[in-house]
């Protein structure tokens, strides 16, 4: 079977490598380097992972920048285009999948198109209005970031959605499910058929369940901190209980990367753009998270001997930021926390420079970027690290983190 899939960033790959298993992919993209190092069994996006999964296995698997080539006769056709939160429009910025589309109705409305990408709540449906002569299915993704081949290969749940009032969509759906439980290596992994809006809420709901998470163990260990207790030893014995469990509890600068401060954001507009309903706590989770990167910026200056008003005194101080990545294994920088935290410190007029061993130009919104880290860490009067790393045991003093466990 001929399948397209629109974009190559970790979601638009993982799910090529998947379905090209077993079926003739074609992976578009509009940037031309992509898509050659796609073609030379390499990652774009700085992925091991999928890496060594295209060097090690026979895929049948072709990027190309050419829609016609790609889009004809393809009897799937999956988006996985990024849509980033517009924080003037209240809205994920859906330009990128509305193009696909446009597309794909010229060489191919026959099509089924798959939307992967995160939505808001009642899109697909309000597509299916607009475009009547297309075919729409959605399937959320379930992904976490340098992790995202293994979780395609071994999906927690396979969720797609349709229109259940047409025969037609709905064994669609069930055709696609099946086509990425047979890419799976988990043979018992449970597929679900939603209506469009269910699945979209899904998606959002549960990486806001997650974000709520991140900001609940923050806040515990804001608490520990402040009152000089020992955050390990309480979550230790919190998490015991198998109900909470002992999983993403590590505390942090903040919830960030591609899906947590966009999905939970894009929740709270469904909320407030829709007639009232409670919504206290998706708003508390949002502000929570403002607030982390808040007192991590004023405790990180009080430790740094930063004093209001004495510039002399605080021209002497280097803060240095230790990766910009959100996770280890990644190379993704949009809206990590520590980001948010170095902006709050900059804002006070304090020389701040980046250790960043990925990042390809001298400069990171204006702070000095270094590669070497001996080099980065004998200019800094103290370091901040969202993420700890057995590279910063021999500057173990300077080094400011909340770090517990070591783990992502």
């Amino acid at each position: 079977m001929k399948i397209a899939v629109a974009g190559t960033g970790y979601v638009g790959l993982a799910n090529a490598v998947l379905l090209a298993q077993k079926n003739e992919v074609f992976a578009v993209d509009i940037i031309k380097e992509k898509v050659d190092m796609i073609n030379s069994k390499k990652s774009p996006i700085a992925d091991k992972e999928i890496e060594d999964y295209l060097a090690n296995h026979k895929l049948d698997l072709i990027a190309t920048t050419d829609t016609e080539l790609a889009y004809k006769d393809a009897k799937f056709i999956v988006i996985a285009t990024p849509t980033n939160y517009d924080a003037e429009k209240n809205y994920f910025d859906t330009s990128s999948v509305e193009a696909v589309i446009n597309i794909v109705k010229n060489i191919n409305p026959a099509a089924y198109i798959v939307i992967k990408s995160t939505i808001p709540v009642g899109y697909t449906k309000s597509l299916s209005e607009k475009y009547p002569e297309l075919h729409f299915l959605f399937s959320p993704e379930f992904l976490r970031e340098g992790k995202a081949l293994y979780d395609d290969l071994y999906p927690s749940r396979i969720i797609v959605s349709c229109d259940l009032d047409n025969k037609q969509s709905v064994e669609k759906a069930k055709e696609f499910a099946d086509l990425l439980r047979e890419g799976s290596l988990k043979p018992d992994v449970t597929c679900s058929i939603f209506n469009y809006t269910e699945a979209e809420a899904v998606k959002l709901f549960a990486n806001t369940y997650l974000a709520m998470r991140v900001a609940y163990f923050n806040e515990l260990d804001g608490y520990a901190e402040i009152h000089g207790l020992n955050s390990q030893h309480i979550i230790d014995g919190m998490c015991s209980d198998p109900r909470i469990g002992n999983f993403y509890n590590n505390p942090s600068f903040g919830y960030g990367g591609y899906c947590l401060p966009k999905d939970s954001k894009q929740l709270l507009a469904n909320f407030t753009s829709a007639p009232p309903s409670p919504h206290h706590l998706i708003e508390a989770i949002v502000e929570a998270n403002r607030e982390r990167k808040d007192y991590v910026a004023e405790k990180v200056l009080a430790l740094s001997g930063f004093k209001n008003g004495d510039n002399e005194a605080n021209k002497k101080i280097t803060i240095g930021i230790y990766r910009l990545t959100m996770k280890s294994g990644s190379d993704n920088f949009r809206q990590s926390s520590i980001q948010g935290v170095m902006k709050r410190i900059k804002g006070k007029g304090i020389n701040v420079i980046v250790y960043e061993p990925t990042l390809k130009d001298d400069e990171f919104f204006g702070s000095k970027v270094y590669r070497d880290f001996s080099e980065f860490a004998e200019k800094c009067t103290m370091i901040i690290a969202n993420r700890n790393n057995h590279e910063l045991e021999s500057v173990k003093g300077k080094v400011y983190t909340r770090d517990i466990y070591k783990e992502d």
